[in-house]
């Protein structure tokens, strides 16, 4: 219970970072980070009066049927009630940002929260702020096994059913989401406002958003991946090093029988997998008890088991 409860929470924070990142860093600036939201931007530049994140649930709706159907109906409940909560979320915050309807059709940053935060001549740093964030939101929602719809979803399909890594789908749908900016903003047939830049470099600005999301969505599902893998070769089986690896690490290892291909001895390998930080002190450790062993330290892409991470099940989120 304590789990599912943990669960729903860290989906409506994701959903309510998300949001936030769209309304106060990307909506008001034309840019087209890919996704529901980025159509919704597209289509509120063709028609102002109907707000962003009310484009959203005319996007969401069918792709919604289409994950319950083909995702399971466990993940479709978290997903539908992510991605309906997302878009009425925007629609409150940019709300109560914009002091009256007019603004809140202009998405006029200049009147966004009293002008506070209007990044019209810094928009490079917008997207940057804006990806960042919203990469922060859609990790905390997927984390949890949900999508907050959208690209999200089309993603998870190609994941399940091309085998194609949930931020590389990401990365490959939103950019047709940008065409469709690019034709609409960029050569100005909406109603795209001056924005201190060019309208065909917003183009460029969706693309570095989409390509920081994706970078962000990954490192929160994936960590840093800084775990290494460790080889040791000495005369003997090293029982300090042992124990300092079982008892001061709170690790373990395997022992791999080899034979050295010069002298023709018999020989125990260590295998063991530790955290970049470790690798200091426990080279320390071998120098002081066998000057002389042969070490290779490599990185090791993904660990799982006990200690690490669990196996995945065949309908988790994979990004890498």
């Amino acid at each position: 219970m304590l789990k599912t409860i943990t669960a729903w929470v860290n989906i409506l924070l994701g959903c309510t970072i998300m949001a936030a990142g769209f309304v106060f860093f990307i909506n008001p600036y034309n840019i087209v980070p890919g996704g529901v939201y980025g159509a919704s931007i597209v289509m509120h530049n063709l028609f102002p009066s109907v707000q962003v994140g009310t484009f959203g649930y005319c996007f969401d709706v069918p792709l919604l049927l289409l994950s319950v159907v083909l995702l399971g109906a466990k993940l479709g409940i978290r997903t539908i009630v992510a991605a309906l909560l997302t878009p009425l979320i925007m629609n409150l915050l940019s709300v109560l940002a914009y002091p009256n309807r007019e603004a809140l059709e202009m998405l006029d940053p200049a009147q966004m929260l009293g002008g506070v935060i209007d990044l019209s001549d810094q928009l490079m740093l917008a997207s940057i702020i804006g990806a960042v964030v919203i990469g922060i939101g859609v990790g905390l929602v997927a984390r949890n096994q949900a999508t907050t719809g959208g690209s999200d979803i089309v993603a998870m399909m190609l994941q399940k059913y091309v085998h194609l890594p949930f931020s590389k789908g990401i990365l490959l749908v939103d950019a047709v989401v940008v065409l469709f900016g690019l034709i609409v903003i960029g050569f100005g047939l909406g109603s795209a406002k001056d924005t201190g830049e060019p309208s065909l470099h917003l183009s460029f600005y969706s693309l570095i958003a989409i390509y920081i999301t994706s970078r962000v969505v990954s490192f929160m599902l994936n960590g840093a991946k800084d775990d290494k893998l460790v080889f040791v070769i000495s005369k003997d089986r090293m029982p300090e090093l042992r124990n300092y690896v079982l008892n001061d690490l709170d690790r373990s290892g395997t022992y791999i029988k080899c034979q050295g291909m010069y002298s023709g001895e018999d020989k125990d390998m260590l295998f063991l997998v530790v955290s970049y930080k470790e690798t200091v002190d426990l080279r320390t450790k071998i120098k002081e008890v066998d000057p002389h062993a042969f070490v290779v330290i490599t990185d090791a892409y993904d660990a799982y088991g006990e200690g690490w991470k669990e196996l995945p099940s065949p309908n988790e989120i994979h990004p890498e």
